[in-house]
Formats: structure tokens, sequence, C-alpha cells
């Protein structure tokens, strides 16, 4: 921007840089934190909740009317359940840290516990964080937006492989049907090369600490996803500020045809999307404006935002869940098998319920 500066022997010019690298605001001194009492909690309730679940998959006899006798039971879940927490745990924190290095206050993470039934079969809904405070700036903004799938992403990926070296590899059987996971670019790649094998052509019996590592990553997309406030909500505003909005319904479309085009054409569709659009309108498409909405990334953190739009693209699966009739209803499918077939696993979700597999 120039500007005019008018003496009284001649106009000079004087150029103002509208747009600085090389300072920041200087982060503000937070009080030391503490651990709420409802924090604690709801952490705890949802450690249990994903331990119950990780040991009823696994076979275990539990049942949550004899907590105390089947206690040594529920120790089969942990498995499943101290893999996930470590990956929402570190997702959380991972805005947390950022957040408070950057003097945004912000509160501890809120786990929430989910019901140990179906169609919850993960034991829980995720996490959140409360930012009570907007950032200054879109590079703060765009700092703790994706420090949180990053950071779940890398206690992710090292979980998945370990899951994948205990699970086993059997000939492919979709004659039992039952619920399917679909796969991401990053979890069929990593089956890949971790097995050997094609996951295309084979059954993988899927271990319990893989399946928490395939949801982790689940999670990693959904909050990528570029609508309204979530992580990828974000990126786009520190990228794009004024066209966030325009992304934003653009994928709230998508959303919705992710599921009339396939349904209309007789094709596997996931009905979430759906309910991601709803949850998108009703909380707000927009993004609260910083203080500083002008300055633009520094190349370092433009660099970063677009490699986080690709985490984005290598972790998400159009069809994360779909149901397989089984080919004969009479028939007994056999228990905790995770079939890796045309972007889909399978794994049996409860021993009593073994026509149900995730």
């Amino acid at each position: 921007m120039d500007e005019f500066v008018m003496r009284k022997d001649a106009p000079v010019l004087t150029d103002i840089p509208r747009y600085s690298f090389s300072e920041e605001p200087a982060p503000i001194r937070l009080e030391r934190p503490q651990i709420p009492a409802l924090n604690l909690v709801l952490f705890l309730a949802t450690m249990f909740t994903t331990t119950m679940i990780g040991a009823v998959t696994a076979g275990a006899d539990f049942s949550i009317w004899h907590p105390l006798h089947d206690l040594y039971a529920l120790t089969n879940g942990l498995s499943f359940s101290l893999p996930l927490m470590a990956i929402l745990l570190a997702h959380e924190m991972g805005h947390y840290v950022t957040a408070r290095a950057n003097g945004v206050d912000t509160s501890m993470p809120y786990f929430i516990p989910a019901p140990p039934v179906l169609p919850f079969l993960s034991g829980t809904f995720g996490a959140f964080i409360r930012i009570r405070q907007m950032p200054r700036t879109r590079r703060v903004m765009f700092d703790i937006g994706a420090a949180g799938p990053w950071a779940g992403v890398i206690v992710a990926v090292p979980m998945l492989i370990i899951g994948l070296k205990l699970s086993q590899v059997a000939p492919l059987d979709k004659s039992a049907g039952g619920f399917e996971l679909g796969n991401s670019i990053l979890f069929w790649g990593l089956t890949r090369v971790v097995l050997g094998v094609d996951p295309n052509t084979v059954n993988v019996n899927l271990h319990a600490t893989a399946f928490a590592a395939w949801i982790g990553i689940l999670v990693t997309a959904i909050n990528l996803l570029p609508m309204g406030q979530l992580d990828g909500g974000h990126v786009v505003y520190a990228l794009f500020p004024r066209q966030h909005r325009r992304i934003s319904i653009m994928f709230v479309v998508t959303c919705v045809l992710m599921v009339i085009i396939p349904l209309s054409l007789g094709y596997e569709f996931w009905g979430g999307w759906l309910l991601w659009a709803v949850l998108a309108l009703m909380l707000g498409v927009g993004h609260p404006a910083t203080v500083d909405r002008d300055t633009p990334l520094d190349p370092f953190r433009r660099r970063a935002a677009w490699l986080t739009v690709v985490l984005f693209l290598i972790t998400f699966s159009p069809v994360p869940i779909s149901f397989t009739p089984p080919q004969n209803p009479d028939q007994n499918p056999p228990e905790h098998t995770q079939e890796v077939n045309n972007h889909a696993h399978h794994l049996d979700a409860l021993r009593h319920l073994p026509n149900v597999r995730i």
C-alpha cells in the first residue's frame, strides 16, 4: 500500500508494506494448567467404555453388571483401548500444547464416552478442546488446527504397523457378510507393505490394535474435512480466508452427494456423511475472523498447509462403513475375521452378534 505524505516542499512517496513475515505477536503468559475433575472423570469413563468394547470383541466373558468379578476379563480389551486413547489424546494435546505455546487460552481435552452397544462399537464419540479466545493471526490459527491431526496420525501409524504385524492372513471368503470397513490410501498402503500381500485378495484377521489405528485414521480424516471450524476448516481459513465459506458450503454439498449419488445408482454409501452435513450446517459453515486476517502464511507454513491437505486425501475413505449381507443366512460366519477386499476390512464386532463385523 502506498501513502502520500504531504510536506511544505514536495510530496514524498512512502512505501508501507502490507505484509510482514518477520514478527509475530508475543505469546501471552498463561496460568499453570490444571486438570479439572470433570475432564478426568470423562477420560476415565471413556477409558472404561473403550476397554469394555475391546474385551467383548476379543471374546472375553465380561459383563458390566459384574465389573469386579470380571476385572481380569476386562484387561483383554486393553490392546484396543490403550492405542485408541493414545491416538485421541495425542490429537487433542497437539491442539492444546500448540495453543498454549502461542498464548491462546484453551481448555484441557474433554473425552466423550459412548455406550458399548451397537452402533457405537468404538466406545467413544471422540474428544475436543474449547478455545476460549480467537488466535490473533492466521499463522497461529493454522498451527493450532493442523497440530492435532498430525500428532494423532504420528501415533496412529506405528500403532497400525504393530497391529498389522500381530494380524493373521487367511484365504479370501466373503460368504459371511457383515459390516465392512473402508480403506483409505494410507491404511491400504501400510496393509500391503507390512503384510506383503495384495489386500484385495485375502482375508486379514485384524488385531485389535490395528482396528484402533483404523479408527484413529478415520477420526483424522473427519477432523480434516474442510468445513466450518473443524481442523480442516482452520487450515482452509489459514490458506484462503475470503474463500473459506464458499469452500465449506461446497464440501457440505459434497457430503450430501456422496450419499445421494451412490444410493440412486445402487452402489455402496455411508449415511454418516448426511449427519456431518447437518452438523456443519447447525454449527455454522463460516469461520470467525482473526484480528489480523490479511497477513498470509509464511512459505514454511504454506507448504505445511498443503501437506495437511495431502494428509486429508490419504486418510479419507468415501465409504468408511458398509454392510454386505451373508450369502447363506443360515451359515454361521467364523468369529473374529477381518477381510480386506475391494477396499474393505471385516472384523467380528461382538461375540454374541456373530453376523455384525466391523
